[in-house]
């Protein structure tokens, strides 16, 4: 393990010492700020029991189908509007008022149209992931140098065969860096949804736990958020090395 690494997990544990060692010495209530043993506590009871399995499954089956979705939904839409100019000044007005209105502000509309349950909650996530991979597969296919478009064309290449074999092997990296930040965004965007239109999900389960009051176990929820989260990114860290080119990786 490296220096960083330890340094890393030093930290780490010298913050949760200080947070548990100020609320036994503060004697702070847990309903105002759990201490890391209780957090603990609760979550292990959760996890042993069974109790947090079944919200988990459903919140990451609505994250896979909404980045599914939205990341389909994005990478077309920047593809079409990146080659054709025309349907990109068409469209940029639509796309950028899509994004302003405020997706909670949508969800009781979704709720209407789709209902309660995972079909609202999979549109919400899949409408945030949209636009990051969108707008970054735009930027990216534009951005290919021009002397190679120009060598392209002298070889007789086709506009799919100049797509396919030029522009997106040389925008993969700001494409699949788009792509990182809507996996990040699929898991707020589901969180989110369940807030409102799901009585399943760990955002239903925050939810339920603030009407308990219960903080422990509604930090004990937060920390399954932020591994899934964690596990999400580097899933996607991985597939952007597996998209890599075989040059790339070697270097």
């Amino acid at each position: 393990m490296k220096v960083s690494q330890w340094l890393r997990w030093g930290f780490f544990l010298l913050l949760i010492g200080a947070w548990e060692l100020f609320c036994r010495s503060a004697r702070l209530s847990s309903l105002v700020l759990p201490a890391p043993s209780a957090i603990g506590d609760a979550l292990w009871q959760g996890l042993t029991t069974g109790y947090f399995w079944p919200h988990l499954r459903h919140t990451a089956t609505e994250l896979v189908l909404g980045l599914a979705l939205g990341s389909f939904m994005g990478f077309v839409g920047g593809t079409l509007m990146a080659e054709f100019a025309s349907l990109r000044r068409f469209l940029t007005p639509y796309v950028v008022v899509s994004q302003v209105v405020p997706k909670l502000a949508l969800a009781p509309l979704f709720i209407v149209w789709f209902g309660f349950g995972m079909t609202s909650t999979v549109v919400i996530t899949a409408l945030i992931c949209f636009f990051p991979l969108m707008e970054n597969t735009l930027t990216s296919l534009q951005q290919v140098n021009p002397q190679k478009l120009e060598l392209f064309k002298m070889l007789g290449a086709t506009r799919l065969q100049t797509l396919w074999r030029l522009k997106i092997p040389a925008g993969l990296p700001g494409i699949m860096a788009g792509f990182r930040v809507a996996a990040v965004l699929a898991l707020v965007g589901a969180v989110v949804g369940e807030f409102i239109g799901s009585s399943l999900g760990l955002g239903a389960l925050i939810i339920a736990s603030q009407s308990m009051m219960d903080t422990p176990l509604m930090f004990a929820v937060l920390v399954i958020i932020t591994l899934l989260g964690w596990v999400v990114y580097q899933l996607a860290l991985g597939l952007e090395r597996l998209c890599q080119p075989p040059h790339l990786k070697n270097s």
